[in-house]
């Protein structure tokens, strides 16, 4: 459908996105609307150029590393030389002085809460609720869905509930509490009676009393009791009066009516408006805007149908405890909420300049993700600090940290916002901003908050970055590569030479298979064991498991040891992961190629032709993993650099395409939105763009996977 724009100062601005601005966003805060179009209008203007400049550096950038290695194909690399070149050109920068970050007003869940990190496309309105909601989430309930407890020896998940199932989830959640919130004296296994509460005294001995916080009553009845470990909150819930039975029809069978072990999971959300969703036009941003503002303004809810019986959801409030001098206090009840906004390539048709071109949306969403905030600053039902949490994707480099830190000024400038107000998330996901993250950081020292390693983006700017250099070693290698350890170490290397421990998070990536919660807690460990003060997960289940971690691991302990190690080396950092003699027999390279084509097919599939930009994608081997466009843009390059390099051919990989295409159809047969794209692949719009992806790969912009999918799926909706 084609949009109604209104003129507003040079602005010609989508209707929908208009109305929205100005009847649901200004409204209730102090902004007037006349201030409001004048001061964006002035900056968007100011900012464009500058905005098509740094994507020009990128270009150029590319095209000399792009001739540099044309240029030596024939001699032995030496890294002296590569790095010499690297800084003649600015690729690497000259490296200053050592110096601590200066953020200030910083949200104790950024600051001195170490814990998992969801993140959820905001286009979903229930999604985005449950993720809010995820600070809090059932132990019982997470051993008992997943694949932590075996279905061995009768202990089926069924679809009426198991005892023998419920036995293990209790036996397990003992043990759980025995290791971390031990007693004096005894077990929590033997406990026969129910803890009591005299005079806000606990009768339980605990060999660390400091770790009981609090506790409530119902009926003058205890049902609940507090405690902490590693800054996290456990909340042991009792139900003496058989009030509370879920899935139970036979009651309580705990002993002494544990009804329920609550843990304090997801500490912080990541509401995206980048990677996971598929937002091409002012309709699609409108959506994510408004959700984000029902966040902020704490009325989002949203209705569905669950079991036949229809269900509203909403934010959940604040837990109120009274604590061991008797005296009522709250915790918060949701999860810090932080928001992605989109990075520097991309635009929207939402807003026209007064050249017609249209608007950097990196640049409009700042703006209006910033101005929902100012609802949440007279309630504070997020930040408490009054401060904005913005994680910034796909920046290259210092010169683009700087046009972010330009933006959220201006941005403070129009909403009237103390300087810093604005607080930035640096994802370290493009190689230039690792071989330059020191000098990124300095930039935004009074902004920065978070930064984090994303191995998948990461991935693919490598393989764009260096396609002239040879063929690429296969996907499954690259995470045992040189590069990629030099990469994650280096991440917290700086950060914690950089202050962070303490005041702002360190991050990893994020576990893609939502089904094997098992390996997952004997796997996630290592991002806390690397230094990781949050680390991503993909659903509030896998949050409360993941929370498991940080109560066996103190983190930022742990960052003191990692302060002593040697630190990573640039040379490794700039190992370009090729191989020089590629021996792979015809089989393996149609078995990689197959596994990246099924991957792109079967993601690019629901976002062209039903805008999911995020979901469980089936893999080759039907394990479902969580897929979002830094998977598709790995694959894509990887095809891409082997057809550059001859390893395969354009014949061979449309054939394997094709093959993929019927994998797909065939995974999704049960879904009755989904439309088949073989056998007539001419008719099919989302196979033709994942064979674009991958044709087209060399001449993407950084190998980006968008400008594609947003052309292709604006001509889907229309």
């Amino acid at each position: 459908m084609s949009e109604k724009y209104i003129k507003i100062e040079n602005l010609s601005v989508s209707e929908v996105l208009y109305n929205f601005i100005n009847k649901d966003l200004i409204p209730g805060t102090k902004i007037k609307e006349k201030k409001f179009w004048s001061g964006f209008s002035s900056v968007v203007h100011k900012l464009n150029s500058k905005n098509k400049e740094l994507l020009k550096i990128r270009e150029r950038l590319q095209l000399d590393i792009d001739r540099w290695h044309h240029d030596h194909k024939n001699e032995k690399f030496r890294h002296s030389d590569y790095e010499k070149f690297l800084r003649k050109i600015g690729y690497i920068v000259n490296e200053g002085s050592n110096f601590k970050i200066e953020t200030k007003n910083i949200d104790e869940e950024i600051s001195k809460i170490a814990g998992p990190q969801l993140v959820v496309p905001i286009m979903n309105a229930r999604y985005a609720l449950n993720a809010a909601n995820a600070r809090w989430i059932s132990l019982y309930d997470s051993l008992y869905g997943t694949d932590v407890i075996p279905e061995t020896k009768g202990a089926v998940r069924g679809k009426t509930y198991n005892p023998i199932r419920g036995a293990r989830v209790i036996e397990y959640a003992r043990e759980f509490l025995d290791k971390y919130v031990p007693l004096k004296e005894k077990s929590w296994k033997e406990l026969v009676n129910v803890p009591e509460i005299n005079n806000n005294k606990l009768s339980l001995k605990l060999k660390k009393p400091e770790q009981f916080v609090g506790y409530s009553k119902r009926s003058n009845f205890l049902s609940s009791l507090l405690f902490v470990n590693n800054n996290l909150h456990i909340d042991i819930l009792f139900d003496q009066e058989g009030l509370l039975e879920i899935n139970n029809p036979d009651g309580n069978q705990d002993k002494i009516a544990i009804h329920d072990v609550i843990l304090e999971s997801a500490i912080s959300t990541i509401c995206d408006h980048e990677d996971s969703v598929a937002a091409v036009d002012a309709e699609d941003k409108v959506l994510g805007y408004k959700n984000w503002l029902g966040l902020m303004k704490f009325d989002l809810n949203t209705e569905f149908e669950k079991n036949g019986k229809k269900t509203i959801r909403k934010l959940n409030t604040d837990r109120e405890y009274i604590n061991k001098n008797g005296k009522k206090i709250k915790l918060h009840g949701r999860a810090l909420l932080l928001n992605r906004n989109v990075g520097h390539l991309m635009t929207s048709p939402a807003i026209l300049l007064d050249d017609g071109s249209e608007i950097p949306e990196g640049i409009m969403d700042a703006f209006i993700t910033s101005l929902a905030c100012l609802h949440d600053f007279k309630i504070k039902g997020n930040s408490r600090t009054q401060s904005i949490y913005i994680v910034k994707p796909k920046m290259h480099g210092p010169n683009e940290c700087a046009f972010t830190n330009l933006i959220f000024t201006k941005v403070e400038e129009v909403l009237n916002l103390k300087k810093y107000t604005i607080k930035c998330g640096i994802m370290d996901e493009e190689r230039r901003t690792s071989v330059n993250l020191k000098e990124c950081i300095r930039i935004l020292k009074n902004r920065v908050f978070f930064i984090n390693t994303g191995f998948l983006d990461r991935t693919g700017d490598e393989m764009h970055t260096s396609m002239e250099a040879g063929p690429m070693i296969k996907k499954g290698d690259m995470k045992s590569s040189k590069w990629i350890k030099a990469y994650e170490n280096n991440n917290v290397d700086v950060g914690l030479n950089c202050g962070f421990s303490g005041v702002a998070q360190i991050g990893k990536g994020m576990w893609a298979m939502p089904d094997k919660m098992s390996d997952m807690l004997k796997q996630k460990i290592g991002h806390l064991e690397a230094g990781a003060n949050c680390a991503w997960v993909p659903s509030p289940t896998a949050a409360a498991l993941h929370a498991l971690h940080y109560h066996e691991l103190n983190i930022f302990n742990k960052h003191k040891e990692l302060k002593k190690r040697t630190k990573a080396k640039l040379k490794d950092l700039l190992t370009i992961p090729i191989t020089n003699k590629p021996n792979w027999s015809r089989q393996d390279i149609n078995l990689e190629i197959s596994n990246s084509a099924q991957t792109i097919l079967g993601y690019v599939v629901r976002w062209i032709d039903q805008g999911i930009g995020c979901s469980k994608v089936p893999d080759i081997n039907n394990i479902g993993l969580m897929e979002d466009r830094a998977t598709l843009r790995i694959s894509s390059q990887h095809i891409a650099n082997w057809l550059h390099h001859g390893i395969c051919s354009k014949k061979q990989v449309l054939e394997i395409m094709k093959k993929m295409a019927k994998v797909v159809d065939f995974q999704n047969k049960n879904d009755p939105s989904y439309f088949n794209m073989h056998p007539k692949f001419y008719k099919s719009l989302a196979f033709k763009t994942a064979c674009e992806l991958v044709f087209q790969g060399r001449n993407q912009p950084s190998g980006y996977t968008e400008p594609l999918l947003h052309l292709d799926r604006l001509i889907k909706k229309n």
